[in-house]
């Protein structure tokens, strides 16, 4: 059976939706760089077993990524999965998971990379926004993109009514990734992100509707 890791920072939203998945795997555990993280004590209480390696003790951001990398391969994980995950993490640490890191970022990358992107998307003006899952390289949030999720930008909208609806495709989205990879049928070839089995889209979405 293949094993996973889950990294959160906060509230462990996406995780809670990854648990929930009953992915064909074993959560071996989730870790978080902040020992108040609520995430942490939801999945306690489903049996996962969880760590905390608060960054704020280490004196660089290379000494704390060596010290979560050890914890992380305590586990020998086939996966870890980023999912609010609040740190930029260094190229060393990004080289040692390559291929089996993945991450969601709430944009539909390349567009908005980085922090407060429903503000950037309400800012540009765009009709369509949505979330983005990614195998991570040392490039933030530029690595090869393995999925899509898009919502319509309503009028009215504000930042938190589009994270909502934007949230709501991530806890779809990212278990549906995460299942891929650890069927085997997801990996990451010659920088792109290989799917066995894709099937092509057809058709397009508009946004807004015509009227």
């Amino acid at each position: 059976m293949k094993r996973y890791v889950i990294l959160i920072s906060g509230r462990g939203s996406n995780m809670e939706s990854l648990l929930a998945a009953a992915l064909p795997g074993q959560c071996a555990a989730v870790i978080s760089n902040k020992a108040e993280a609520a995430g942490l004590a939801l999945a306690a209480a489903q049996g996962v077993a969880t760590a905390a390696i608060d960054h704020r003790g280490f004196a660089s951001r290379e000494d704390f990524d060596a010290a979560l990398a050890a914890e992380i391969e305590r586990h020998t994980p086939d996966l870890v999965l980023l999912a609010g995950f609040m740190r930029i993490l260094t190229d060393g640490f990004v080289r040692r998971f390559e291929g089996r890191l993945l991450n969601i970022h709430p944009s539909l990358l390349p567009l908005f990379p980085g922090v407060k992107t429903h503000a950037q998307a309400l800012a540009a003006g765009v009709r369509l926004h949505g979330c983005t899952v990614h195998f991570v390289t040392p490039a933030l949030d530029g690595g090869p993109i393995i999925a899509q999720a898009a919502v319509p930008v309503q009028a009215g909208d504000d930042e938190a009514s589009l994270a909502e609806r934007v949230l709501a495709e991530e806890h779809a989205l990212y278990p549906r990734v995460a299942r891929w990879f650890l069927e085997g049928r997801l990996h990451l070839a010659e920088g792109r992100a290989h799917l066995d089995g894709e099937r092509p889209a057809r058709g397009a979405l508009h946004a807004p509707a015509a009227v």
